[in-house]
C-alpha cells in the first residue's frame, strides 16, 4: 500500500462528512427554490434562474469518486448535494439512448474483456478525430447491458478502480426514473443536465439524438420550460434542433477559442469559438439558448506556466445578454488545477481546489460543473457567507 493509499480515504471521508453537515443543508434550501411538483417529479413549477448561485454540477455524476456515467455515479453526487446531475448521450445501434460521455467505450467499460464481441473493435472517425476501439452505435441494448462500467482514468483515481465492474451502462431512461423516484423520495424534484454528444456525426448514420430525447422529455414531463432539466451541446444546430421540439433550457457548449463546433466544420461556417464569445456571437447564442458552458480558461486565462491570469469579459458580455454561465470543469487533483494551487509534488494528490473555486467563483460565475461535489459546495457555502 502506498501512502497516499493509507491517506486519500481519510481526506475524503472527511470531506463527506463535512458535506453532510453543510451542504446539504444548503442544497436543500437550493432545490426548495427551484421547486416544482409536490411529489417531485418532472414537470414542475421552478426555474433554472431559481438555483442557487453558484450552482453545482456533478460532473459525470460524482465522477471524483466513482466511475463516470453510471446510477453509482449519479446517486453520490446527489446524496452529496449537488444541485443537478450530468448525463452524456449516445445512441445504441438500435436507437436507445444510453449515458456515455463518448460512443467510444473502450476505455469507460470491460468490452475489451468479452471475446463475443472482439470483432467489433474498428477505426472510425468521429468529428474529424480518428479513434480506434468499440462504439455504441455497434451495439444493441441488450449487448451493451453484459458489459460493466470501469474508471476512465485510473492512473489518476486509483481509488476509483474499486468500483470497476459494478455497475453497468444505464439508458436515460432508467435515470429518468430514478430522477423521478429520488424526488419523490425528497420531496422535490431532481435536476438533470442532459448533453447531446456528437450530434452531427450520429445524425449521419441516421441515429439522430435530438427526436428521441425529445421524446423522452415529453414522456417524463421534462419538456416545458419550468422543468428541472438542462439540455447542453457543443453544437449549437443541435440546441436550435432541441429548441424546436422543446421548451426545456438549453445551454451551448464552448471549448478552446481557436475551434470550430463540428456542425459549423461541415456546414463551411468559419466562425470560431472566439466569435462565438464576442458580444455578437452572444447576441446569436441568446437568440436560441438561455446559457453558456465555456471552459474555465475562457473566463480566466491560464499563462504558459498554467497559472490563473486577469478574468477576460466573457461574465460580464454573457450576463448583458441574459445568458447564464455553468464552466468546465473543476477537479480537485493537482494534475487539473491552476499551477498556484497545486500542493506537493504528487501529480494526482489533491491540491487547493477550495482556493481556484473561489477565483471562478468571485469572477461572476452562476455555476460550476466539477467531478467532486462535495469540494465545491463547501467552497460555494464558504463564498456565500463571504
Amino acid at each position: 500500500m502506498t501512502e497516499r493509499a493509507r491517506t486519500a480515504p481519510g481526506r475524503r471521508t472527511l470531506l463527506g462528512a463535512a458535506v453532510l453537515g453543510t451542504a446539504l443543508s444548503i442544497s436543500g434550501t437550493a432545490h426548495a427554490a427551484g421547486r416544482g411538483a409536490a411529489d417531485g417529479r418532472g414537470g414542475g413549477n421552478g426555474s433554472y434562474r431559481d438555483l442557487p448561485v453558484p450552482t453545482v454540477i456533478g460532473h459525470r455524476g460524482a465522477s471524483g469518486y466513482r466511475p463516470e456515467h453510471t446510477l453509482g455515479s449519479y446517486q453520490l453526487a446527489l446524496d452529496m448535494g449537488a444541485h443537478i446531475v450530468e448525463q452524456d448521450l449516445v445512441p445504441t445501434k438500435d436507437g436507445h439512448l444510453v449515458c456515455r460521455h463518448e460512443n467510444d467505450i473502450t476505455g469507460t467499460t470491460d468490452v475489451a474483456d468479452h471475446p463475443e464481441f472482439a470483432s467489433r473493435k474498428a477505426t472510425k472517425k468521429v468529428d474529424g478525430i480518428s479513434l480506434t476501439g468499440w462504439f455504441t452505435e455497434d451495439f444493441t441494448l441488450a449487448e451493451l447491458k453484459t458489459l460493466r462500467a470501469k474508471e476512465r482514468i485510473p492512473g489518476n483515481r486509483q481509488e476509483n478502480t474499486l468500483y470497476d465492474g459494478r455497475w453497468e451502462i444505464p439508458t436515460f431512461e432508467e435515470v429518468l426514473r430514478w430522477a423521478d423516484k429520488e424526488g419523490r423520495r425528497r420531496g422535490r424534484p431532481v435536476w438533470l443536465y442532459v448533453e447531446t454528444k456528437h450530434p452531427s456525426y450520429f445524425r449521419g448514420l441516421g441515429l439522430a439524438l435530438e427526436e428521441p430525447l425529445a421524446k423522452l422529455l415529453r414522456r417524463y414531463g421534462r419538456h416545458r420550460a419550468n422543468s428541472p432539466l438542462i439540455l447542453q451541446s457543443f453544437e449549437p444546430g443541435s440546441v436550435r434542433r432541441l429548441a424546436e421540439l422543446v421548451a426545456t433550457p438549453r445551454v451551448v457548449l464552448l471549448s478552446g477559442p481557436k475551434e470550430r463546433p463540428w456542425d459549423f466544420v461541415e456546414a463551411g461556417d468559419p466562425r470560431t469559438v472566439a466569435d462565438l464569445v464576442k458580444p455578437e456571437g452572444l447576441k446569436w447564442i441568446a437568440s436560441f439558448a438561455q446559457g453558456i458552458g465555456p471552459t474555465l480558461d475562457l473566463v480566466v486565462p491560464r499563462d504558459a506556466a498554467g497559472r490563473l491570469t486577469t478574468p477576460t469579459t466573457l461574465v460580464a458580455d454573457a450576463h448583458a445578454r441574459g445568458l447564464v454561465l455553468h464552466p468546465y470543469t473543476l477537479r480537485n487533483e493537482n494534475t487539473f488545477l491552476p499551477a498556484e494551487f497545486r500542493r506537493g509534488t504528487d501529480p494526482n494528490a489533491y491540491g487547493d481546489a477550495f482556493g481556484a473555486l473561489r477565483v471562478y467563483f468571485e469572477a461572476g460565475i452562476d455555476g460550476i460543473f466539477s467531478d467532486n461535489p462535495d469540494t465545491a459546495l463547501l467552497a460555494a457555502a464558504d463564498f456565500a457567507r463571504d
